[in-house]
C-alpha cells in the first residue's frame, strides 16, 4: 500500500478553517443537506464500493494493515541511528531526505499533524537530518528553518529526546540532560518511580536509555550545528530553578542529587544494574526482533545493546536491525517513511467489523480467513501486565504483528466484538479464544472500575513530574474510549449485568463532560470518545432517552459542520475551546453518526446530512480522501494518521444505518460464534 501525503503548509494569515465550523473542505462546497442523495439508496451503492475496496486490500493470510503515518521524528531519528551505528547509506539517506523534504511548510517549519503549528523539536530533528543528507546549512529551504529554530530558542529549547540524540554526537553536553540511573531497574513494583509505574511505550524507551544516560557515548560529528543556538557562544543557557515548594522545583532538584550520584555510584553496582537493564531489554525482544511492536523502543535497545557490547553481527542486533527495517513504507515516488508502529490486529478487527455491519454474510471466506488470522495472534503467555496481576490467566491479542509483552485490552475487545460477528467452520476454538480474552480483560479492570489500555492501576502521579519526561503522556490511566469498547464487548456477550460491566458504566457516565461529550484518549478527541461511548452504553441497555445520551446528541448535532460532516483537530487536546471544531473528514463523520444511530436518531437531520457527507464525498473506487491526523499516540504530543481509518469507519456507519445495531433486536438474524 502507498501512503498518502498532504504535502501543504501551515496556515499562516486570516481565519483557520479548521476552527471554523462553517468551513467546507473544498471536495463538499457545496454542502450535502440531505434531501438530495437518494438516501437510502446512495448509501447502499457507497456500501457497495467501499465493501468491494475494502475486500481488496485483504492480504492473502487474512490481515488487513493501513499505513501508520505519524511526523518527521521517526524519519530524522532513523538516519541518526544508523549514523551513530556507522551504517548509514546513501539510498536510504537520500529516500528518507525526499520524504522529510516533501513535509517542511512554507516558512521552514515541520508539524508534528497535518496542518498543524510548527514544531520546534520536530524542525531540528529534519533539519538535523537533512544536514546528514547533504542540503547545505545556507540553501533557502534550510536558512527559513534555521532562522525560525534560532527564533524559538534554539536547541536549549528543545524535548530533552531531541537533546539526548543530539548529545550522542556532542552537539549537546550530556551534563545538561536529565540523569536515568540504571539502578531504576531494582527499584520492586511497590516502590514510586519503579519501572513498572511508567506506561510500557515509556517504559520499554527509560530502560534502554538507562544504559545510554549511564556511558553518555559521544560519536564524531560530521558537521557544526552553530546555526541552531541563541548565542553559539553560549549554546547552554542556565535555567533558573522553579520553586523548591512546587512538583517541578522538587524533582528538579532530585535530578540534581541525581547527577551528584553519577560520581559516587558504587562501580559494581552501577556495572549490575546496566547488566540487568541489558538482560531486561533481551528478554523483552520480540520473535520479529522489534521491541513492544513501535519503533521508538526499538532503536533505543538496539542502541544500548550496542554499547554493552553487541556487534552488529549478533543474533540480537540484526533482528532489531531488521525489523526496523520492515517499519519503513517505500513511495512510489521514491521516498521512504518510517511508521511508528504497524497496527494489523487493530486494523483486521475494525475491517472485520466494518464489512460485518455492512452486510457481508457472517460466514463470507474474506471474515473466516480474518477470523483464523486473529486466533493465530492470540497470546497466551504472560507479560509485563502480569506484575500487577499476578495470578491473572492470559488471554488477549496485541495491536501489532509481534508483541507478546504487550497485549492491550482495546484491541482485545474489538476482536472479540468481530469474532463474535463471524461463523467459523470450527466454532469450539473461537469460543475457547473468546473466553479467555473476556476473562482477562475482566482481570484486568482498574480500581475505579475503568480500563487502560495496557496495565491495571497505572495511574502513579509521579512519573510525568520527571524532568526526562517531557515528551508526552508516560502513564496509562482508564480511559473513556478503551471503557467504552470493553463495556460493548461485554453487553455482546450477554454480560452488561455483570457487576463489573456495571461499574465501567458507572465509570463512563461520571466522565462525561457538562456539555455531553467524552474526552477522547487514543482518537480525536471528543468526537472519538463520544463515538465510541454512546454505542457502548445503548448496547449495555441504557436507554436512548437516558440524560446523558441525550446531553451526548445535542453536542454533536452543535458540532456538526455546514457541509454534513464533522471534524476535530488535535489542537482540541490543549484548547477546549477546539472541541468538536475542525474540518470534516469520513472518521470523525463516522464516529458521530455510530453514536446517532445508536441513540436512536436513525430519521434524524443530523444523521441525513452525515450520510450525505459520506456519500458525496466518496471517491469513485470507494475510497475517501482524509489527510488530517484523527488517531492519537500522546493527546497533543504525538498525533496519528491512520491511513485505515478512512475505510473501515465510514462503511461500519453506512453498514449501520442500513441494517440497524449489530447486535440490536432490529438487526438481520446472525448467529452468534459456536452456532449454526
Amino acid at each position: 500500500m502507498t501512503a498518502t501525503t498532504d504535502g501543504g503548509g501551515a496556515i499562516t494569515g486570516g481565519a483557520d478553517p479548521r476552527h471554523d465550523s462553517t468551513a467546507a473542505p473544498a471536495a463538499a462546497a457545496a454542502g450535502p443537506s440531505g434531501g438530495g442523495t437518494g438516501l437510502p439508496e446512495g448509501v447502499r451503492e457507497a456500501v457497495d464500493r467501499a465493501t468491494a475496496e475494502l475486500l481488496a486490500r485483504q492480504d492473502p493470510a487474512g490481515w488487513w494493515k493501513g499505513d501508520l503515518q505519524t511526523n518527521v521524528t521517526m524519519d530524522a531519528e532513523d538516519l541518526l541511528l544508523r549514523q551513530f551505528l556507522g551504517i548509514r547509506d546513501e539510498a536510504v539517506t537520500r529516500a528518507a531526505a525526499l520524504f522529510i523534504r516533501g513535509e517542511q511548510q512554507g516558512d521552514g517549519t515541520w508539524a508534528t499533524f497535518h496542518g498543524g503549528p510548527p514544531e520546534l523539536s520536530a524542525t531540528i530533528e529534519a533539519y538535523v537530518a537533512l544536514r546528514l543528507a547533504g542540503d547545505p546549512p545556507d540553501a533557502p529551504h534550510m536558512t527559513r528553518a534555521s532562522a525560525w529554530i534560532r527564533a524559538h530558542g534554539g536547541i536549549a529549547a528543545a524535548r530533552v529526546f531531541t537533546r539526548i540524540w543530539l548529545a550522542l554526537f556532542g552537539w549537546w553536553s550530556w551534563d545538561r540532560l536529565p540523569e536515568l540511573p540504571p539502578e531504576l531497574v531494582f527499584l520492586p513494583p511497590w516502590v514510586p518511580l519503579n519501572i513498572y509505574d511508567f506506561g510500557c511505550w515509556a517504559r520499554q524507551t527509560i530502560v534502554p536509555l538507562t544504559v545510554v544516560s549511564a556511558l553518555r557515548p559521544v560519536r564524531s560529528a560530521p558537521f557544526a550545528l552553530d546555526e541552531l543556538h541563541t548565542d553559539a557562544r553560549d549554546p547552554v543557557p542556565a535555567k533558573p530553578l522553579p520553586p523548591l515548594a512546587s512538583w517541578d522545583g522538587a524533582f528538579q532538584r532530585m535530578d540534581k542529587a541525581l547527577h551528584l550520584y553519577r560520581r559516587v555510584a558504587p562501580r559494581r553496582l552501577r556495572k549490575a544494574a546496566m547488566a540487568a537493564a541489558g538482560r531486561w531489554i533481551v528478554e523483552r525482544q520480540e520473535n520479529d526482533g522489534c521491541w513492544g511492536g513501535i519503533q521508538p523502543p526499538a532503536v533505543y535497545s538496539v542502541i544500548a545493546l550496542h554499547l554493552l557490547g553487541y556487534d552488529l553481527g549478533h543474533p540480537v542486533m540484526r533482528a532489531g536491525l531488521e525489523s526496523l527495517d520492515r517499519f519503513a513504507v517505500w513511495r512510489e515516488d521514491g521516498a521512504r517513511m518510517v511508521e511508528a508502529c504497524q497496527s494489523p490486529v487493530w486494523d483486521t478487527c475494525l475491517a472485520a467489523i466494518a464489512l460485518a455491519d455492512a452486510g457481508l454474510p457472517p460466514d463470507h471466506p474474506a471474515l473466516v480467513r480474518a477470523a483464523d488470522w486473529m486466533l493465530g495472534e492470540e497470546i497466551r503467555r504472560p507479560g509485563d501486565w502480569a506484575v500487577r496481576r499476578p495470578g491473572l490467566a492470559p488471554g488477549g491479542w496485541a495491536f501489532e504483528f509481534h508483541n507478546d509483552n504487550y497485549p492491550d485490552i482495546d484491541d482485545t475487545a474489538e476482536v472479540v466484538l468481530a469474532l463474535r460477528r463471524i461463523r467459523h467452520p470450527q466454532p469450539g476454538g473461537v469460543e475457547a479464544a473468546i473466553a479467555r480474552g473476556v476473562s482477562w480483560t475482566l482481570g484486568m479492570q482498574s480500581k475505579n472500575g475503568a480500563w487502560g489500555a495496557f496495565d491495571a492501576d497505572n495511574t502513579s502521579p509521579f512519573p510525568n513530574r520527571l524532568p526526562f519526561c517531557d515528551f508526552g503522556e508516560v502513564i496509562d490511566p482508564p480511559s473513556a474510549d478503551v471503557t467504552a469498547h470493553v463495556v460493548e464487548m461485554l453487553a455482546a456477550e450477554g454480560r452488561a449485568a455483570d457487576p463489573r460491566a456495571r461499574r465501567g458504566i458507572a465509570w463512563l457516565l461520571a466522565e462525561q463532560e457538562p456539555d455531553g461529550p467524552w474526552f477522547g484518549r487514543w482518537g480525536t478527541n471528543y468526537v472519538y470518545g463520544t463515538g465510541s461511548v454512546v454505542p457502548a452504553l445503548t448496547a449495555a441497555g441504557i436507554a436512548p432517552s437516558h440524560p446523558a445520551v441525550r446531553r451526548a446528541v445535542r453536542w454533536l448535532e452543535s458540532v456538526q459542520n455546514e457541509d454534513g460532516g464533522w471534524g476535530e483537530d488535535q489542537r482540541s487536546y490543549r484548547d477546549r475551546s477546539w472541541a468538536g471544531k475542525g474540518a470534516s473528514t469520513a472518521s470523525q463523520t463516522a464516529w458521530a453518526l455510530m453514536a446517532l444511530l445508536s441513540a436512536g436518531e436513525r430519521d434524524g437531520d443530523a444523521v441525513a446530512r452525515g450520510l450525505a457527507y459520506l456519500v458525496e464525498t466518496q471517491r469513485p473506487d470507494g475510497t475517501w480522501d482524509e489527510p488530517y491526523f484523527t488517531g492519537t499516540g500522546f493527546p497533543w504530543d504525538f498525533s496519528i494518521n491512520y491511513h485505515l481509518y478512512r475505510q473501515v469507519f465510514p462503511l461500519t456507519a453506512l453498514g449501520r444505518y442500513l441494517h440497524g445495531e449489530p447486535f440490536g433486536p432490529e438487526r438481520r438474524n446472525v448467529p452468534p460464534a459456536g452456532e449454526s
